[in-house]
């Protein structure tokens, strides 16, 4: 299936054609420099398809543009974090 990816102030959302929404990241503002990871969902049909790496490439890259760190929350985000030791300069310093 094919996604579009909407990116939004705080989160990126992977829609089907119609405007389902069937996948996103969260990311709140956690301070003038720093979000939180707080959600990442994807729709059943989807899981195992690499969709939600796809999701947390997407908003490292806006992150990085913007030149903000991230604080990982939910379980998902924590573990990529973890096996993507590319992108360990994203992390805020804790």
């Amino acid at each position: 299936m094919e996604l579009v990816y909407v990116d939004e102030a705080d989160r990126i959302l992977g829609q089907d054609l119609s405007g389902n929404v069937l996948a996103e990241v969260c990311f709140p503002t956690n301070g003038p420099d720093t979000v939180r990871i707080t959600h990442t969902y994807v729709d059943p049909t989807l899981r195992g398809q690499g969709v939600a790496g796809e999701l947390m490439e997407k908003a490292c890259g806006k992150l990085a543009r913007e030149g903000k760190k991230a604080v990982p929350v939910c379980s998902y985000a924590v573990a990529w974090f973890q096996k993507n030791p590319g992108r360990q300069d994203l992390l805020a310093q804790q």
